[in-house]
C-alpha cells in the first residue's frame, strides 16, 4: 500500500486497540512502584478506546479528519500518566496530519516525529527509559529505513522493530526498572499498539483474543481494596490527581490562558509526574501530590471542573505488592545456598554462573546493611547458607546477620576481596559431605590468593615513601601502596613486576572496571599472555566501580 487514507487509518487503529486490550493485564503486571500509575495497561486502553469512539463518528475519508477525532476523544478521555502521554502522542499525530487527505510512508516519518515532539513537550520533566523513549527511538529507527519507494507496511514494520529493539534497554535507563528487572510498562503498551496496527495492515481479518473477556475497563478502578490503608497508616506516596477543567470567561481569557501558570504552581508545591495541557478551553491535568485540595482550590481560580479523579497511591502500591507476592514461585530447597556481595555487572554475572544464589550489591564505598543480608537469606531455602562478604569492612555485618538468622545455619566465609570470593566460588561444592571440611577447603583456597587492585587516587598523599597526586593510578595490596603511575595499565604492570613469587603462580585473573575501554582490555590480555606465557591468563569485564583492575594470582 503506497498511501493511507482515513478508512485504512481507522482499520489499523482498531487493530492496535484490540491488541492493547488483549494484553492489558500483562502490561499492568509490569508496573513497579514508584513508576507512576499501577494500571498502565488499563489507562492506555481506556484512553485509546475513547479516542476510537470519536473516530467512528467521522464519515470523511480524509486522514486529517480521522486524526482530529482521535486526538479530541483521547485528550478528553485520557486516564493516568501513561494514558495522558499517549493522548499527547495522538495530539502530535493530529498536528502532523493536518491538511493531509492521505499519506505515504515517507510522510509518516515526519508525522510521527511531530508526535514524539508533542509528547515530550507535554511532560514537564521528561524521563528517558519510559514510553517517551520508545516513541522516539522507534521513529528514529524507521526514519533510517524509509524512503520515497517505501510502502505503508514498511513504515509500521520498521517502526515496530525499532520499538522492540529499545524496550529491553529501558530497564538499564531507570534504576527502579533495573532493580525489579522489568521493562517499562508504558513502552510495552505502545509496542502492543504498533504490533496490532501492523498486523491489521497485512491481515484485514486480524482479531487478537482479548484476555479481559469484554469487561468494562473504565470501571476497573472500583475494584481496589481500601483496607490496604487503615486508620494507622501514613500517607507515603500521595494522591494520583486528575481532572478536566473548563476555563471560564468570567475568571480568565480561555483563548490566551497559559497552562504554565498551573505547572509553576504544581512545581512550587512539590508535584510529581506532572502532565498539563490545554485543548480549546479545556485543561487536562495529571499530577502526583500530597495535597490535592490545594491543587483543586488553585484550579478553581481559572474555571470549573468537568471531571475529577483522586486516588490514594498507597492502595495501588499495595495491590501491586500483594499480587507480586502471590505470584512468587516456590524456591527449590537446597542443601547449600550461597549469598555473596559484589559490584559490577560483569562480576555479578560471573558469580551467578559460578553458583551464587543471591548477590547483594555492595563493596568498597558501598557497604550493605545487616537487613540486606537478612533479606537475601529469606530469598533462599537451604539447610546451610554460605556467605562471601568479599570486603574486610563487610565481614562483621555478615556475622551480625548470621547471629540474627535462625531458619538456616549460616556460615560466613571471611573473604576480604572480590578476588578471594571468585576463587571461593570456584571450589564450593553444593553436594558436600561435611560442612567443616568444605569451610576448610574454601579457606585454604582463599589463603592461596594474592589479591591486588589498581585505582585512581581521589586526593594527594604521601604514603609508603611515595608521593601520590590526585588522579594518579596507585597499585594496592592489603591496603599498602606499592606503585604510582599516571597510566592505569602501567600501574598494573608495575604491580605485577613487584610481586616476588609470581613465578610460583599458575593462574592470573584480571577484572577490568567500568572505566577500562574494550581496546585497553584487549591490549592488556595480549600483553599479559605474552609476558606470563607459563600461566593461565584471563582478562574479564568486571564493570566494577572505584577500581580499574582487580588482580588475582593463584
Amino acid at each position: 500500500m503506497k498511501t493511507m487514507d482515513a478508512v485504512l487509518f481507522k482499520r489499523i487503529l482498531t487493530g492496535g486497540a484490540k491488541n492493547l486490550r488483549a494484553n492489558v493485564q500483562k502490561i499492568n503486571d509490569l508496573n513497579v512502584f514508584p513508576v507512576p500509575d499501577g494500571d498502565t495497561g488499563t489507562n492506555m486502553c481506556v484512553t485509546f478506546e475513547t479516542g476510537l469512539e470519536e473516530t467512528a463518528k467521522i464519515a470523511s475519508s480524509n486522514i486529517c479528519d480521522c486524526a482530529d477525532a482521535l486526538s479530541h476523544g483521547s485528550l478528553l478521555g485520557a486516564r493516568g500518566n501513561s494514558g495522558v502521554i499517549l493522548s499527547q502522542f495522538f495530539k502530535g499525530l493530529q498536528k502532523g496530519l493536518k491538511e493531509y487527505n492521505e499519506v505515504t510512508a515517507l510522510d509518516l516519518v515526519g508525522v510521527y516525529k511531530t508526535a514524539v515532539s508533542q509528547a515530550y513537550h507535554a511532560v514537564v520533566n521528561p524521563v528517558e527509559g519510559t514510553i517517551l523513549t520508545v516513541f522516539k527511538e522507534a521513529v528514529n529507527y524507521a526514519e533510517k529505513k524509509i524512503d520515497s519507494s517505501s510502502q505503508i507496511e514498511d513504515f509500521y514494520r520498521e517502526h515496530l522493530k525499532g520499538a522492540e529493539e529499545i524496550l529491553p534497554k529501558t530497564k538499564e535507563m531507570l534504576d527502579v526498572l533495573k532493580e525489579s528487572d522489568v521493562i517499562d510498562s508504558g513502552g510495552a503498551g505502545y509496542i502492543c499498539i504498533v504490533e496490532g496496527m501492523y498486523n491489521s495492515l497485512i491481515n484485514e481479518d486480524y482479531n487478537p483474543v482479548s484476555e479481559d473477556d469484554g469487561n468494562n475497563l473504565k470501571n476497573e478502578a472500583a475494584k481496589i481494596d481500601i483496607s490496604a490503608f487503615t486508620r494507622d497508616s501514613e500517607l507515603e506516596f500521595g494522591y494520583c490527581t486528575e481532572c478536566l477543567l473548563r476555563l471560564q470567561t468570567k475568571k480568565v481569557n480561555p483563548d490566551n490562558f497559559d497552562v504554565q501558570i498551573i505547572i509553576d504552581f504544581l512545581n512550587s508545591k512539590g508535584g510529581e509526574s506532572i502532565v498539563c495541557y490545554k485543548e480549546d478551553d479545556v485543561v487536562k491535568l495529571h499530577v502526583h501530590t500530597l495535597n490535592p485540595g490545594d491543587v483543586l482550590n488553585e484550579l478553581r481560580k481559572y474555571g470549573e471542573f468537568l471531571t475529577i479523579k483522586i486516588e490514594n497511591m498507597a492502595l495501588q502500591h499495595q495491590e501491586i505488592v500483594n499480587k507480586k507476592e502471590a505470584e512468587k514461585q516456590p524456591v527449590e530447597h537446597k542443601k547449600l545456598a550461597v549469598v555473596t556481595v559484589a559490584n559490577g555487572e560483569g562480576i555479578k554475572q560471573l558469580f551467578t554462573e559460578l553458583g551464587a544464589d543471591v548477590i547483594i550489591n555492595g563493596g568498597q564505598t558501598g557497604n550493605p546493611p545487616v537487613k540486606a543480608f537478612l533479606d537475601a537469606f529469606e530469598e533462599v531455602d537451604a539447610d546451610y547458607i554460605a556467605v562471601l562478604p568479599n570486603n574486610s569492612n563487610i565481614i562483621l555485618t555478615a556475622k551480625q546477620a548470621k547471629d540474627l538468622y535462625k531458619k538456616s545455619e549460616v556460615v560466613v566465609l571471611p573473604s576480604k576481596s572480590i578476588q578471594q570470593g571468585y576463587s571461593a566460588l570456584s571450589v564450593i561444592n553444593p553436594f558436600f559431605d561435611d560442612i567443616e571440611d568444605l569451610i576448610c577447603d574454601v579457606q585454604e583456597t582463599m589463603d592461596g590468593v594474592a589479591a591486588f587492585e589498581v585505582a585512581a587516587a581521589d586526593k594527594d598523599a604521601n604514603l609508603n615513601g611515595m608521593n601520590v597526586v590526585k588522579g594518579d593510578y596507585i597499585g594496592i595490596s592489603d591496603d599498602t601502596i606499592f606503585c604510582v603511575s599516571k597510566d592505569r595499565t602501567d600501574a598494573l604492570n608495575k604491580l605485577l613486576d613487584q610481586y616476588e613469587d609470581i613465578d610460583d603462580k599458575e593462574l592470573l585473573t584480571v577484572f577490568c572496571g567500568k572505566d577500562v575501554t574494550e581496546e585497553e582490555k584487549n591490549r592488556i590480555e595480549k600483553d599479559l599472555q605474552e609476558k606470563y606465557s607459563k600461566m593461565d591468563v584471563t582478562v574479564l569485564d568486571g564493570g566494577q566501580d572505584v577500581y580499574s583492575f582487580y588482580v588475582a594470582l593463584e
